[in-house]
């Protein structure tokens, strides 16, 4: 099968994985972004990104993409050759597993709307859901694709992809693996194509290695705070081991976000039946870094204290699961007054927390302020500050 001058790829879900896949393939095909909000598909029609991401909002200003963005899908989907699912999969603590349904909304509406659509899932799924929902809708015209991005460098991480992942080994397969690889800029991608259960087991693994890291980072510098001892130190001469490496070693208030604490908990899941050890350490772990440094805080009795940003990291706008919320409601719990600064909030009040939005109001009402990142605007008032960043980077 020749491959086409052109595809027509329909994107539904408009979050930092969708839209950085619209931007990518909008560069040589046809691409309609879907989405049920309808100021986000406002913006995004108006060449702006609604989310904040750098390499995003300069493509959609200046690049000479063919997209556009709608809410109604049956229009859009019309002739479409590959349909991406990237709507967002929450974990739901009370059934243990990845909620998935706006996944499979999507997909019954894609097969009944145009039945002859490839559907590719980029939504993060548990290992076991496309064999599940190939035979509950009874097609074989779905398989997925993992994504691996960092918020707020989607599109970078995109155009110079570590690697591309597909869980097919097909013709159309190696189409889509192709229309990737001619939008970015990196050469020579490493492409695998592996069985469908495989890469999804590909994606969860990766990010709880991960999480791994992170919480292995984070007890060494909590075993260096408790001995008084120098964390930056140790880091570096146990980092100066290749095998290890100098990277990915910063520590932090936990692992947050939308990804790893999610992914952890589903990997778990999946090893219901299977023995092991390290997957339950490293969800615990979490728990216990923020049970640490809270206790750390509440020691040095502060009457107030200022949470500097929900956001995760330096050029994000999420603050879904962020680390620094744990603590917060740890030092809450013990009848400590909170005050958090974050621009991104339109209210005054964070779950019965002040939002103050001047930055100097903040910095003078709190005794300690808590950033899980230290920054410039904070530096003039370093002496009020409790952050766990040895290194300066994300």
């Amino acid at each position: 099968m020749a491959m086409k001058a052109k595809y027509k790829f329909v994107v539904i879900g408009l979050g930092y994985v969708g839209l950085s896949n619209a931007v990518l393939f909008a560069q040589h095909n046809e691409v309609i972004g879907v989405d049920i909000s309808e100021e986000r598909v406002a913006i995004l029609n108006a060449r702006k990104s609604p989310v904040d991401d750098n390499e995003l909002s300069q493509y959609l200003a200046e690049k000479d993409l063919n997209l556009q963005a709608t809410t109604n899908l049956r229009s859009a989907i019309d002739g479409a050759d590959y349909v991406i699912v990237s709507t967002p999969t929450s974990y739901d603590e009370n059934t243990n597993q990845f909620d998935t349904s706006s996944v499979e909304k999507v997909i019954a509406n894609v097969i009944e709307f145009e039945p002859n659509a490839c559907i590719v899932v980029k939504s993060t799924i548990p290992v076991g859901f496309t064999d599940d929902i190939r035979n509950r809708f009874k097609t074989d015209a779905i398989f997925f694709s993992p994504e691996f991005l960092r918020e707020g460098r989607a599109l970078y991480d995109n155009l110079y992809p570590s690697r591309i992942i597909v869980g097919e080994k097909s013709e159309r397969a190696e189409v889509f693996a192709s229309l990737l690889a001619k939008g970015a800029l990196m050469e020579d991608i490493n492409i695998l194509f592996t069985g469908t259960r495989e890469a999804e087991a590909i994606k969860l693994f990766s990010n709880t290695y991960l999480a791994m890291r992170v919480a292995f980072f984070n007890e060494l510098d909590s075993y260096a705070l408790a001995g008084a001892m120098n964390s930056h130190e140790i880091i570096d001469g146990v980092c100066l081991d290749p095998r290890i490496g100098n990277h990915y070693n910063n520590p932090s208030f936990g692992y947050g976000g939308y990804c790893l604490p999610k992914d952890t908990k589903q990997l778990l899941a999946n090893y219901d039946n299977v023995p092991q050890n390290i997957i339950r350490a490293i969800v615990d772990a979490n728990s216990t870094r923020k049970d640490f440094l809270a206790d750390l805080i509440v020691k040095k009795q502060p009457k107030i204290v200022g949470i500097y940003r929900l956001v995760m990291k330096a050029g994000s706008d999420n603050f879904r699961q962020s680390s620094i919320q744990g603590i917060m409601k740890r030092i809450k719990a013990k009848g400590i007054e909170i005050v958090i600064y974050e621009p991104e909030l339109k209210e005054r009040n964070f779950f019965n927390s002040c939002v103050e939005t001047d930055l100097s109001l903040f910095k003078q009402k709190v005794d300690i302020i808590l950033a899980n990142r230290m920054v410039n605007n904070l530096e003039d008032v370093h002496e009020k500050v409790f952050t766990r960043d040895l290194f300066g980077v994300d």
